[in-house]
C-alpha cells in the first residue's frame, strides 16, 4: 500500500483478506503450527522458509499488524514486542553488546533512561547522555570507537524536547551508526523520522497507538536504508555469520532491508522471549485504525489547555512544543508542521506539595501511570515514573519536582480547561 496515504494505511495497511476469507484480520490463538513433515519444519529452523512454528518468535496475527506499521512509519521490515520497553531494549541490544558503546539523549522517558543507565550497564553496555539541544562540539564529543547506535525520542516523555532528527543523524553516520528514535508521542500521524534520516524506529504502541489503555505492547520498525555491511567491523552480529543459524550472515542474506528485524526476531526474542499476544495485536490494530482521527482531536485539545495554562497566574511555566513561544517550537514545526502531541507539562505555583495537591483535586483527569490515552490522564513524573533519578538526573531529563504531565484526551477541551480551573481554584 506504497501509495496510499497515511489514513488508508491506518484502515487497511498490513491484511488484505482474499477470496472467501474474514474481512477483519484473524486471531491466530496458536502456539505452535501443525507441519507434514520434518524437513519442511527444518526449514524454518535454518531459516531458509518463511512459515511459523512457535508463537513466540513470530504469530500471523502479530506480523500483519507489524506489516501495517512498517507501512504507516514508511519502512520494510518491522516486529511487535511485549512492550515499548522490550522494544527499545531489543533495538538497541540487536547492535550493541557487552564492550559497546551508545549515545542518548538525557531527556528521554524514565524507564528507558533507567534501563540503559543501570541494566544495560550491567550488561556492560555503556551510555553517554546529551542535551537534545547540546552544541555540535558536545555531540561530536560523545561518540567513542566503540559507539554502535545513537538513540532519541522524537518527542520527549514528559520533558516534550523535540529532538533535532536530522541533525543527530548526520552526527551518527559520520561515525558509521544508525540513530534509533522512539516516535512514541508523535506516531507517524504527526511525524516520520525516516523522512529525516533516522533509521530505526520504536514505539510504545501501548499509547497513542492502542489509544484505549487495553493492550500494552511495543514495535521496532527498520527503514532499510542503513548499510550494515559498509560498516561489518562495527557490527559482527549482523555481518558475521551466526553459528546457532548454521553459519547465516544476516546482512548477506537478507539485505539492508531485512537483517535487523530478521536478527532481531530469530535471535532476541528467541532468547529472551517478550513475547506479544494475538490477541494484543488484534487490540493494538483496532486503534490503529482509528489514529489518524484520534491524533488530530489529542493535538487540538493539548494546544487549547497550554494556551490556558500559559495565561494563568497560578503556573508557574508551561511546555507543549505546539505552543508558539515554546522553546521546541521551531524544531517542532520543521518536523511536525501538523501537530506534536496532546500531552502538556507545566509546574503548579508552589512546587512539588502544589502540583500533587492540584492533581489531587482533578475529576476528569485521572492519576494514572499512563498517557496518550483517549481518557485524559495525569502524573507527578519526580515520584513516579522517574522517581529513581537523583536531582541532578531528573534536572538532566527536564523534570522538575513541580512538574504535572497532563495527557489531553478526547473530551471536550472546554470540560479539560473548566476542570483544571476548578482544581487550581481548591489549592489557592
Amino acid at each position: 500500500m506504497s501509495n496510499y496515504r497515511i489514513e488508508t494505511k491506518c484502515v487497511q495497511g498490513g491484511y488484505t483478506p482474499g477470496n472467501g476469507e474474514p474481512r477483519q484480520m484473524p486471531i491466530y490463538q496458536s502456539t505452535t503450527f501443525k507441519y507434514s513433515t520434518s524437513e519442511d519444519m527444518g526449514k524454518l529452523f535454518d531459516l531458509e522458509a518463511n512459515g511459523y512454528f512457535y508463537s513466540r518468535l513470530q504469530n500471523p496475527t502479530c506480523d500483519y499488524v507489524a506489516a501495517k506499521l512498517a507501512e504507516l512509519e514508511g519502512g520494510t521490515a518491522a516486529m511487535l514486542t511485549s512492550s515499548g520497553q522490550a522494544a527499545n531494549f531489543y533495538a538497541v541490544f540487536n547492535i550493541a553488546n557487552c564492550g559497546d558503546h551508545v549515545v542518548a539523549s538525557s531527556t528521554i522517558y524514565g524507564g528507558t533512561f533507567n534501563l540503559f543507565s543501570v541494566t544495560m550497564k550491567k550488561m556492560g553496555v555503556k551510555f553517554t547522555f546529551v542535551a537534545p539541544d547540546c552544541s555540535d562540539e558536545e555531540l561530536e564529543a560523545a561518540f567513542r570507537p566503540n559507539t554502535k547506535a545513537v538513540f532519541g525520542e522524537s518527542i520527549a516523555n514528559p520533558a516534550l524536547t523535540v529532538l533535532d532528527i536530522e541533525r543527530f543523524a548526520k552526527a551518527a553516520h559520520a561515525h558509521g551508526v544508525p540513530l534509533i528514535i522512539d516516535n512514541t508521542f508523535a506516531t507517524p500521524v504527526n511525524c516520520r523520522p525516516f523522512e529525516w534520516g533516522a533509521d530505526i524506529v520504536t514505539h510504545s504502541t501501548t499509547k497513542y497507538m492502542d489509544g484505549h489503555g487495553a493492550a500494552v505492547g511495543g514495535c521496532i520498525v527498520d527503514s532499510g536504508n542503513f548499510d550494515w555491511m559498509a560498516h561489518a567491523e562495527k557490527f559482527p552480529g549482523l555481518c558475521t555469520p551466526d553459528d546457532s543459524y548454521h553459519g547465516i550472515t544476516y546482512a548477506e542474506k537478507f539485505g539492508k532491508e531485512g537483517a535487523f528485524i530478521t536478527k532481531a526476531t530469530a535471535q532476541l526474542m528467541r532468547d529472551f522471549g517478550s513475547t506479544p499476544s494475538p490477541q494484543s495485536a488484534f487490540i493494538l490494530n483496532l486503534g490503529l485504525e482509528s489514529l489518524h482521527v484520534r491524533v488530530p482531536r489529542h493535538c487540538e485539545n493539548g494546544l487549547a489547555v497550554a494556551k490556558y495554562l500559559k495565561a494563568h497566574d497560578q503556573i508557574e511555566w508551561v511546555t507543549y512544543p505546539g505552543l508558539e513561544g515554546d522553546k521546541y517550537y521551531d524544531v517542532a514545526q520543521k518536523y511536525m508542521p501538523n501537530g506534536t502531541c496532546g500531552v502538556v507539562s507545566f509546574g503548579v505555583k508552589g512546587g512539588r506539595a502544589a502540583a500533587e495537591a492540584f492533581m489531587g483535586n482533578l475529576k476528569i483527569a485521572a492519576i494514572e501511570t499512563h498517557v496518550a490515552d483517549a481518557r485524559t490522564c495525569c502524573l507527578h513524573p519526580a515520584s513516579s515514573t522517574h522517581r529513581q533519578m537523583t536531582d541532578a538526573e531528573l534536572a538532566a531529563a527536564g523534570v522538575p519536582g513541580d512538574m504535572v504531565r497532563l495527557s489531553c484526551g478526547l473530551e471536550s477541551a472546554q470540560d479539560l480547561i473548566d476542570d483544571i480551573a476548578q482544581a487550581l481554584e481548591a489549592i489557592k
